[in-house]
């Protein structure tokens, strides 16, 4: 866990890790849409530069996704705040956010939402990630699982949202929905492309909406040591 005062100076950052280039990609999340002012502050107030390697921290708040190891990648700026806003916009109280990954997510949505419960399928993402949000005191619950099988013993859920692009939806994850809550998540269709879709449960039915074309890493199952 980082000091205090280190932590203080860390996320300060300077340079390519200062204020003045958070406040620049803020800025450029609005003009790219990105409308709700709790992620734009969330965004501009968090460190993205302490989420990748060191020789990487430059070019943290560039329009762009960077490699976090285990062929796994830190999505760019836009695709967080887009995440984030659709999830906002269920004014959830409970939500999972299934691929900690390298933890810059499930930072910016903990300070936003009463209840965040994370799952990471690769240990030592899971390990890497739970000591910088231990670090950053994020109020976020984590475990290294299997995130196709949810978090039953939290669950129901009013959010679920997947950080990987799935073929088709886990039957368990659909469960964990409280009724009217909803599954965000990329999508691949057969022809190869993924959208990402909401899918919002009615009872015992499950309605979709394709939202826009992304790009994610596939979802896996399984955990990895």
């Amino acid at each position: 866990m980082l000091l205090p005062e280190l932590s203080h100076r860390a996320r300060r950052g300077r340079g390519m890790t200062s204020q003045r280039t958070r406040d620049r990609m803020v800025e450029r999340l609005a003009s790219q849409g990105i409308r709700d002012a709790r992620v734009l502050e969330g965004m501009a107030a968090e460190p993205r530069h302490l989420f990748v390697d060191e020789a990487l921290a430059h070019r943290a708040y560039e329009d762009t996704s960077l490699p976090i190891g285990f062929g796994q990648t830190l999505s760019r700026p836009l695709t967080v705040a887009r995440m984030t806003e659709l999830v906002l916009q269920e004014a959830p109280r409970r939500v999972l956010e299934l691929g900690t990954g390298s933890g810059y997510q499930t930072l910016i949505l903990s300070r936003l939402v009463p209840a965040l419960y994370s799952v990471e399928r690769i240990s030592a993402l899971h390990q890497r990630a739970a000591k910088r949000l231990k670090g950053l005191d994020a109020p976020a619950r984590l475990k290294a699982a299997d995130g196709s099988q949810g978090w039953p013993c939290a669950a129901p859920f009013d959010v679920i949202l997947l950080t990987a692009c799935a073929r088709t939806l886990p039957a368990a994850l659909l469960e964990q929905l409280n009724d009217g809550g909803v599954l965000i998540a990329p999508l691949e269709t057969p022809d190869g492309k993924q959208w990402l879709t909401r899918v919002r449960r009615v009872g015992r039915a499950f309605e979709q909406r394709r939202l826009e074309a992304v790009r994610f890493v596939p979802l896996l199952e399984g955990v990895v040591e």
